[in-house]
């Protein structure tokens, strides 16, 4: 797949980016550029390869390692406590100037 200026223009008006000529035809270089890179992966050998989502196992909650350094939901090696919980809904959202009982309501900042 290539990367054209039609498609960099498409996506820069989706993010509401004002790009000059030279920016959008640097911007096509270095996007195929990349995507080069990426379809260089293909010719890798990978057959013997478990398919995975992480590549990291110290990654999401194993219970089974409960009371251990990785027992945090994330990577962090700072944080030893444990599983570190979220706030509940009502909580996060109680100092909220607005909000809809889900999400914290913020004025548009974008107009188009």
């Amino acid at each position: 797949m290539k990367v054209t200026e039609k498609d960099v223009a498409y996506v820069a008006d989706l993010a509401n980016l004002e790009l000059s000529a030279d920016e959008r035809t640097r911007m096509v270089r270095d996007l195929n550029s990349i995507l080069g890179h990426v379809d260089s992966l293909s010719e890798l050998d990978t057959k013997d390869v478990q398919p995975m989502a992480q590549i990291s196992d110290r990654y999401g909650v194993d219970e089974s390692k409960k009371g251990s350094e990785r027992f945090a939901y994330a990577s962090r090696d700072d944080v030893k406590e444990g599983l570190r919980t979220s706030f509940p809904t009502d909580v996060a959202l109680a100092n909220a100037p607005d909000a809809d009982g889900t999400f914290f309501k913020v004025p548009k900042v974008i107009e188009r």
